[in-house]
């Protein structure tokens, strides 16, 4: 066998054991390119982490009709008093697009008010509630791009409360899932969201504080009875922008959000995103609060050890079948001195997987006082 032949032949088996030993990891974008997505732009993240685990164009800016009233919520939430009574104002009064026909002088709560913003996606309720909470519209506008600015949103521009269509107006389906995830962890937000049917006075007014009826409100996220787990979020549908959907679901520890912007069979691709996302990812607990103990070194106790445990609870995501670890502890001191307290911070515990952390402050479970010793002559 020549020279040149040997060489070829065992650069071949060379190449056969590589492949063998360390396989192309095929599997992510044979899945991904498996969901044939109607949407112009999607992403899927989970809501505790917001890890990335489907996009399409995500990043690409879009306008995001109705689905904007997720922002609306969060900032209506942290400027104004969910109990707080509204005057329903001029402005609020025969908005374009969808409504619930809001009369000027109309006297409801912050609450009712959210209520048919996410479930009926009413409009007028959009603008009384930016106008009672920031002034203005412009100025609501502005506080909606402050809070995309807190949260490193740089594609995102807000210039209304509802989503109505204009060119400055828009987002990206990975900004929107970053909103929608800081926005369920309001708790009057995620219940409100998950709600199918609801019910707000209808007619009050100063001259009239019984009303004159209620108003039926009808959640229209197919999802919430469709989808196991689902536990909301939002639609929308313009024109120009196409249809638009946040989705959410729960199963086990693990939460999904879904966006899809310009989505012609939006129902179908959120079902085979979060299909997706629960099918290859999970999140487990590693160990509950105090369930983690450690003998901790101890000098001028009465004992030579004191226990420290985990402050709160340590959860991790991964792959499927790639949920393996290691624990570590990092400790304040190299041992600890009598007294000790009980509750007293000791170190930390830390859950490594991979590249990422998981952490927990670790604490003593008893109090340690000091060692009481017989005095001799010599001390």
């Amino acid at each position: 066998m020549t020279f040149i032949r040997l060489r070829t032949f065992f650069c071949t088996i060379l190449s056969i054991v590589v492949i063998a030993i360390f396989p192309l990891n095929c599997f992510a974008v044979t899945q991904n390119n498996s969901l044939a997505l109607s949407a112009k732009g999607a992403v899927l993240i989970d809501l505790d982490e917001r890890n990335i685990l489907y996009q399409k164009n995500a990043t690409e800016r879009m306008p995001m009709a109705s689905t904007t009233k997720i922002v609306t919520a969060l900032l209506v939430c942290e400027l104004s008093n969910i109990d707080a009574i509204v005057k329903i104002p001029r402005e609020a009064v025969g908005v374009e697009g969808s409504s619930i026909y809001l009369c000027e002088g109309e006297l409801l709560s912050v609450e009712e008010l959210l209520y048919a913003l996410l479930l009926e996606s009413a409009n007028d309720a959009a603008v009384a509630l930016a106008v009672f909470s920031a002034g203005s519209i412009e100025e609501f506008a502005k506080k909606c791009n402050e809070k995309a600015r807190e949260l490193g949103l740089e594609n995102t521009s807000f210039v209304n409360p509802h989503g109505l269509y204009n060119e400055n107006h828009y987002t990206t389906a990975y900004d929107l899932a970053i909103l929608t995830a800081e926005a369920l962890k309001n708790p009057t937000i995620s219940k409100i969201c998950a709600t199918k049917h609801a019910q707000i006075r209808f007619g009050v007014t100063d001259d009239n504080p019984s009303g004159e009826g209620m108003r039926y409100l009808k959640n229209h996220n197919k999802l919430l009875t469709s989808y196991d787990g689902a536990i909301g979020v939002k639609t929308g549908f313009t024109k120009k922008s196409g249809r638009c959907l946040i989705s959410a679901a729960k199963r086990g520890e693990l939460t999904l959000i879904a966006v899809t912007l310009n989505a012609p069979d939006d129902w179908r691709d959120h079902t085979a995103l979060l299909d997706f996302g629960f099918e290859n990812y999970e999140r487990k607990l590693i160990f509950a609060q105090g369930e983690f103990n450690h003998a901790f070194p101890l000098s001028n106790g009465e004992n030579e050890f004191i226990t420290v445990t985990n402050l709160s609870p340590i959860y991790a995501f991964a792959k499927k079948g790639e949920l393996k670890y290691t624990t570590k502890i990092e400790a304040c001191f190299r041992f600890a001195i009598a007294p000790i307290s009980e509750g007293q911070i000791m170190g930390k515990l830390c859950v490594n997987l991979g590249t990422k952390a998981y952490t927990s402050t670790l604490v003593s479970t008893e109090n340690a006082e000091i060692k009481q010793k017989a005095h001799r002559f010599f001390d």
